[in-house]
C-alpha cells in the first residue's frame, strides 16, 4: 500500500531535557488524513525507524518522551495517535477510549504509519521496527502479524497470540517485556507464546520481571511503578533494538 504523504505545519514539543523537537506530520490511513509526532535524530540520515506506539493512556507526555528518547539514541520515530487526538489521566476515560477504538482502523493505522516511515527518504526502509506499551504493546505484535518486512518487534506487557497459524506470519525479530505480578498478561500466557514462537522457529527474547505489575515503567503508575526495573527494561529494549536495527 502506498500512502499519500501530506506534511503538515510545523508544531514543536518540549518534552525533557534530553529530548528532541516532535513535529505534527499528517498523512493518509485510508480515506482518512491522521496525524503523528515525528522525532528526527541530529546527524545525516537515512535512519533506522520506529512505530511507536501509545498506553491507552492516549499519545501522552510519557510516551512523547519515550519517543524522544530514542531519537537521542539515532532513531527517526513515528508516535502514531490512535485516539485521533484524545489523552486522558482517568482510568475510567481510558478503557472507553481504548475500547472505542475499531479493530479494522488501528491496524489501517499501523500499516499507514509503517507505509508512511518506508516512504521516507531520511529513513532505512529495511530497518524499521515498533513498540508499544499496554495497549500499545499488542498493537506492536499486531503490526508484526500484519507487516512481514518489519524489522524487529517490541511488546512491553501488550496482548498476546499462541495460535500457529497466526504467529506463522511474524518473520520480525520479538522482543517481550512482562511483569511477573501482571494480573491480566499472566506469565503462563507469555510463557506459551513463547514456547508457540519457538516451536515455529521465530527469533523470540523474553524478560519477565517477577516482583513488577502491569505498567511498571510508566512512573505516573504510583503504585506500580519500579525505577530499577523500568531502567534495565530500557537498557534491554535499546540493544535489542541496536543489534536488530543498527548492524
Amino acid at each position: 500500500m502506498k500512502s499519500l504523504i501530506l506534511l503538515s505545519a510545523v508544531t514543536l514539543f518540549t518534552i525533557s531535557a534530553f529530548a528532541e523537537e516532535g513535529r505534527q506530520v499528517s498523512y493518509k490511513s485510508g480515506d482518512e488524513t491522521v496525524q503523528a509526532t515525528l522525532y528526527t535524530p541530529k546527524g545525516k540520515g537515512p535512519f533506522p525507524a520506529l512505530v511507536v506506539i501509545h498506553e491507552w493512556w492516549g499519545l501522552d507526555n510519557w510516551v512523547k518522551e519515550q519517543a524522544a528518547k530514542f531519537a537521542d539514541a539515532g532513531y527517526l520515530v513515528l508516535a502514531i495517535d490512535l485516539y485521533r487526538g484524545k489523552s486522558t489521566a482517568n482510568p475510567e476515560e481510558a478503557h472507553e477510549l481504548m475500547r472505542g477504538v475499531p479493530e479494522d482502523r488501528a491496524k489501517r493505522d499501523l500499516r499507514a504509519a509503517f507505509d508512511y516511515l518506508k516512504l521516507r527518504k531520511d529513513v532505512k526502509g529495511d530497518r524499521i521496527g515498533s513498540i508499544g506499551w499496554c495497549m500499545g504493546g499488542g498493537y506492536s505484535l499486531d503490526l508484526a502479524l500484519e507487516e512481514p518486512t518489519l524489522a524487529a518487534d517490541v511488546i512491553h506487557y501488550g496482548h498476546l497470540a499462541t495460535d500457529p497459524e497466526n504467529l506463522k506470519k511474524i518473520n520480525a525479530p520479538v522482543l517481550g517485556i512482562f511483569a511477573g505480578q501482571d494480573k491480566g498478561i499472566s506469565p503462563e500466557d507469555v510463557t506459551k507464546f513463547e514456547q508457540a514462537m519457538r516451536q515455529l522457529g521465530k527469533q523470540i527474547e523474553i524478560k519477565i520481571y517477577p516482583d513488577a505489575g502491569h505498567a511498571f515503567e510508566n512512573p505516573a503508575n504510583k503504585d506500580r511503578y519500579r525505577s530499577d526495573d523500568a531502567a534495565d527494561a530500557w537498557k534491554r529494549t535499546l540493544a535489542f533494538l541496536d543489534s536488530r536495527l543498527k548492524k
